[in-house]
């Protein structure tokens, strides 16, 4: 099928004129390798080569200890240094020690690295130092609705990226698609199979190599039980502030350790955990952090989950894309679910009206926060101030 054009790709194609190592990132199965081959095609020189680290082979090739060998060994598949090279490396936590070769190259000689990697966790400690000044990390997330839309071909989308005011015309034209996203989330192979049951296994299919790569080939975690209950457990949590101490209970999983697992989780791109608002006023007000699953296709495999939680889930998900995130919740219970870049007040809700509208008014300006708005799934008639959560995309 023809490509499908990511939000992301205009930036990573302005990218490419630049010195700097372009390296993506991102949960597994995101379509970061289709991003870097499209890439690739752009370059005009023929002067390119891909190499997949998957591939045993070419992780011998970047293990000799002479790096003469290695440029030898990129030689032979038609790359030049006399001039501008690009080269693309695929799944680079395979081999960590690639990194000082790749720092080798860069300094020497004309190269555009385009690198990718499954893992935030290896890739900020690997790249930290090693790399400083000479890369810039990109993020690639599941589909935005935007983006999900324009896979299932509704291409009077475009590449419209953008908060919309609400249009009943367009509500009933996309009700059925936002539905499908809710419960499918954007992973985009799994947007793009038709059959319920295929999207359920290729999901199934993803978290399992998730726990089977990311979570054991490269840590120390051995016991995928304990791993896959505590993730069920998390997922059943989604939108609850996190309580640690239940959590060590239920799982017998010390606290220490749990705070590790967590910590993976959140740079592989699993979970976030999204941080309390805190602004100097005199009121009482809660710090532990919010749960979110980051795609609700796997919040769906994971947990059975309320549909307003579902709701609330892909909500966080969509905003994500458009800055900083935070919630903001006193102990009395009064709340706000998202504060958007310290400026902008959203409540998530299934179905709302005027009361819940004028209570997060009230709120949100005690905080000094703009135009409040409820996010809702099934639009109200009775008042106007609202967002439905598929014009968010």
């Amino acid at each position: 099928m023809n490509y499908i054009e990511r939000d992301i790709f205009k930036e990573l194609k302005k990218h490419l004129s630049l010195k700097q190592a372009i390296i993506l990132t991102g949960l597994r199965r995101t379509g970061k390798t289709t991003l870097v081959k499209k890439l690739l095609e752009m370059v005009k020189s023929t002067n390119k080569i891909y190499i997949d680290l998957e591939n045993l082979g070419n992780r011998n090739l970047f293990s000799e200890e002479n790096y003469d060998n290695i440029i030898s060994g990129l030689q032979s598949y038609n790359l030049t240094f006399k001039k501008k090279a690009y080269i693309a490396i695929d799944e680079i936590q395979f081999l960590p020690k690639i990194v000082s070769v790749i720092k080798y190259l860069y300094d020497r000689y004309d190269i555009k690295f385009i690198l990718t990697g499954s893992s935030s966790y290896y890739i900020k400690n690997l790249f930290t130092e090693s790399l400083s000044g000479r890369k810039k990390i990109f993020i690639l997330n599941t589909l935005s609705f935007g983006e999900f839309l324009r896979f299932k071909g509704e291409n009077r989308i475009k590449n419209t990226r953008g908060i919309l005011n609400f249009n009943r015309f367009n509500y009933e034209r996309l009700k059925n698609f936002y539905n499908e996203y809710l419960h499918f989330g954007g992973f985009p192979e799994v947007t793009l199979t038709s059959q319920k049951q295929q999207k359920k296994d290729l999901l199934n299919d993803i978290l399992g190599s998730y726990l089977r790569t990311d979570i054991k080939a490269f840590t120390e975690i051995r016991d995928e039980r304990n791993i896959s209950n505590l993730l069920k457990m998390l997922a059943a949590s989604t939108g609850s502030k996190i309580d640690y101490t239940k959590l060590s209970s239920l799982t017998g999983i010390s606290r220490p350790t749990l705070y590790n697992y967590l910590y993976l989780f959140e740079n592989t791109f699993l979970i976030h955990r999204l941080k309390v608002y805190s602004k100097s006023i005199n009121r009482q007000i809660v710090k532990a952090p919010k749960l979110y699953i980051c795609d609700n296709g796997i919040l769906n495999v994971l947990a059975r989950v309320s549909s307003g939680t579902i709701f609330e889930n892909s909500i966080f998900n969509q905003l994500k894309h458009y800055g900083q995130l935070n919630y903001w919740q006193e102990k009395s219970g009064n709340e706000i679910d998202f504060i958007l870049d310290s400026k902008f007040a959203y409540e998530s809700k299934e179905s709302s009206g005027n009361r819940d509208y004028e209570k997060l008014k009230r709120f949100s300006g005690i905080l000094k926060l703009k135009n409040p708005k409820i996010i809702v799934k099934n639009p109200p008639k009775d008042f106007n101030e609202f967002l439905w959560g598929g014009d968010i995309l």
